[in-house]
């Protein structure tokens, strides 16, 4: 036997699945006390406004309450759920991925390239957590032996709070990017990262949308911080009574040599200069100029590069590339 037709004026068979639907939000609202998230999940208000939860990842079930993270550029997808759209499972949405010591990440991709840290990437920026999460250390109390080793105190109230309160603190884990609106586009653009070579002429990189397009792409620029010298103390003259000297220029414009192809024009570059204690030197202030290189019987290509106009001398010193010398636990 066949099913009856709907009668005239009649709702869609599917209006029954609809009105099934769980009410997940109720006002006003009744919370219970915030959770603790696992270090880069997100503590946010569900989507009911009302409660701070912590935010479902990636794959993870979600609905119009338990909301997907967004600070990870996660979204509920209900597609799978036709014809109530009531569950859905977090997903990434499509966005430019990464690169890191040249290994490229999609997006939304989580990798170790550390020991000591798990990274996620997010729409081009990279965001890491540590590994290892340490645990409050059990109270002296907890094992009574009837002795006590030299220099353990007995526990009180404020090393008990010492030891809850023990966590990590970490760079920004996304850096804010700069927007500005140029004809229709929201130009977004990351910092650019640390110079390939600390001497010589290196590549230094960042992603943008600032192109005729607005797509998300790979820009690269040449930077030269310093000139490798056998000894560069016999060319900087560091002032008495001084410990650094932040910049310096070599006596003469010269031309510079990139892939075996050489400027059209001498150039007379600002570098930066050297201490004699442990601090390093690094630019500060800069702009953006285009040099043309000729090649041998292979004509002519330009190239963006950075021109240094100052550097700050400093005792945090990197090796170029090494995002994680930026985190520090304590």
């Amino acid at each position: 036997a066949h099913s009856p037709h709907p009668k005239p004026g009649g709702k869609p068979s599917e209006s029954s699945e609809v009105q099934q639907r769980k009410e997940l939000c109720h006002w006003p609202c009744s919370c219970p006390p915030a959770p603790a998230c696992s270090p880069g999940v997100s503590l946010v208000k569900d989507g009911c406004g009302c409660c701070k939860v912590c935010a479902k990842q990636s794959g993870e079930t979600c609905n119009e309450a338990d909301i997907c993270d967004p600070h990870k550029g996660l979204y509920c997808d209900y597609s799978e759920d036709e014809p109530r759209y009531e569950t859905g499972v977090c997903a990434y949405l499509v966005a430019v991925g990464c690169e890191l010591n040249g290994v490229y990440y999609l997006n939304g991709q989580t990798f170790q390239p550390n020991p000591l840290y798990k990274c996620l990437c997010v729409s081009g920026a990279i965001g890491c957590t540590p590994v290892f999460i340490p645990k409050p250390a059990a109270s002296p109390r907890t094992r009574d032996t009837g002795r006590k080793k030299s220099g353990q105190s007995a526990c009180g109230p404020g090393q008990h709070k010492q030891l809850q309160s023990a966590n990590y603190r970490l760079m920004s884990v996304y850096r804010n990017l700069p927007l500005v609106l140029k004809k229709k586009c929201l130009v977004q653009a990351t910092p650019w990262t640390p110079c390939s070579r600390t001497c010589g002429i290196g590549i230094s990189t960042r992603v943008t949308n600032e192109n005729s397009k607005c797509e998300m792409k790979k820009e690269k620029r040449l930077c030269f911080i310093q000139p490798c010298l056998t000894n560069i103390l016999k060319t900087i003259k560091i002032p008495k009574g001084k410990t650094c000297q932040p910049t310096f220029q070599l006596p003469t414009a010269e031309k510079l040599f990139f892939s075996g192809c050489s400027s059209t024009q001498s150039y007379k570059l600002t570098f930066c200069g050297v201490c004699l204690d442990k601090r390093c030197c690094i630019p500060s202030k800069s702009k953006v100029i285009t040099i043309q290189f000729e090649c041998p019987s292979e004509g002519f290509f330009k190239w963006k590069m950075m021109w240094i106009t100052s550097c700050v001398c400093q005792r945090i010193c990197s090796d170029p590339g090494d995002i994680f010398s930026e985190l520090k636990i304590f």
